[in-house]
Formats: C-alpha cells, structure tokens, sequence
C-alpha cells in the first residue's frame, strides 16, 4: 500500500513538473564568480530562493489560464489586465532572468561600437549614462530596478520601476526593451552592502557584460 502511495505522489509531482511553462535558466557562471562586488552567499541565495521562487509562484498563477500558453514578453505586455500574483511572478522571472545574462566574471567587456556610439549620441559619455543608472537606482524608493532600455524608435532611455515591474508592462509609464537592469531590491545586495545602496550601485559596473547588454541592445533594433 505504501509503495502504491508513493508511486502516486510521484506521478502527481512528474504531472505538475511537467506542465510547468517557465523555468530557471541555470546561472551562467560559479556563486562565487563575481566576487568583490557580489559575494557568493547573496548570489546563491538570490538564485536559489527569491529567483526560483518568482519561477515557481508564476507557473502557479498561470495555470488553467490562457497565460500557459503565452510567452513572457506576452504576458508581460498585457499585465494590466492579469492578476497582481501573475504581474509580479512574471515581472520577477523575466527581470532575473536578464540581470543573470548581464552580469560577468570576465573582465574589461566593452560596448559594441554600434552601442557605444548610441550611448555617446543620447548620454553624451559612459560616465553620464553610468551616473544616470545609479542615480535610478539609488532614488527608487524601496524595492525595485533601474533600467537601460531601447524605446520603439529605437532610442535609449534610462529609468525606474517599481516592484518587479519592467518597461516591457503596459503598466509603466516609460515602455521600451530592456537591455540593461540593477536589481535594487535589498536581498540583492544587503549581506554585503547592508544599506549602503550607493556602494553596490558602484560596485556592478565593474561586472557588467557589455558584449550581452550589446547583443541586447542590436537584437532590439532588429525588431523596430
């Protein structure tokens, strides 16, 4: 009978395994890759937990819903209409996602010519966007992400979002596609950092993947 039990249970959990939608993608690098300005604990726990959570919590929210068999960025582009569990699950998942991708260990990356010139023509320098984004980051009040983005003329924009929101949401006020986020939630930083936001806000341009935040950013023009 016991055996009987288990041999349930586990094609109860295979069937919901089964028909979850989103999934994590595994971390592109060690939790102790970005030593220096993230420290392997935060990094481990911001995966494991709150990522894998928003993962999980999303694929709840959507089941028996039109939702299963739409992609992120569609769900994203019609949260206003869906429920705040799904708004902040998606949110969270699709903003993970992104922050894992442009983070590196490697060292020096730099902007593609195509995007350095377009950081140059709309911040005047890398400095002036780097001072933007922090200072994005640094005034939202809160939890939540600065952001570089690409509006739908293909221009680049800075700004902030609240929560788990992202400019891909029909809720924001400034829409476009994001190729750059900071993660400003505490528990990205805090172990480390404890409240000094503006230490950590320094401390990630030294682990920015310019060569994906690049990809990104041509990627996007590619669909305008």
């Amino acid at each position: 009978m016991k055996i009987l039990k288990v041999a349930a249970l586990s094609a109860v959990f295979a069937a919901q395994f089964a028909m979850a939608q989103f999934k994590q993608t595994p971390l592109p690098y060690a939790y102790d890759a970005l030593e220096g300005s993230v420290d392997a604990k935060t990094m481990e726990i911001h995966y494991t937990k709150h990522a894998a959570g928003y993962v999980t919590n999303l694929n709840k929210a959507i089941a028996g819903t039109p939702q299963e068999k739409q992609t992120l960025v569609q769900i994203l582009s019609g949260v206003s209409k869906l429920s705040p569990a799904v708004r902040n699950n998606a949110g969270g998942h699709y903003n993970h996602e992104l922050f894992w991708t442009i983070l590196t260990p490697e060292k020096n990356t730099q902007p593609s010519a195509q995007l350095m010139k377009a950081i140059t023509a709309t911040f005047g320098s890398m400095d002036v966007l780097k001072e933007k984004m922090s200072k994005a980051g640094a005034d939202r009040f809160g939890s939540g992400w600065a952001w570089l983005s690409v509006d739908k003329g293909g221009k680049l924009f800075v700004s902030s979002t609240p929560n788990q929101d992202n400019p891909l949401m029909d809720v924001v006020e400034e829409k476009g596609t994001p190729i750059l986020g900071i993660d400003v939630w505490e528990h990205a930083y805090y172990l480390k950092y404890q409240n000094k936001r503006a230490d950590y806000l320094t401390a990630i341009w030294n682990i920015i993947n310019w060569k994906e935040v690049s990809k990104r950013y041509e990627d996007a023009l590619m669909k305008k």
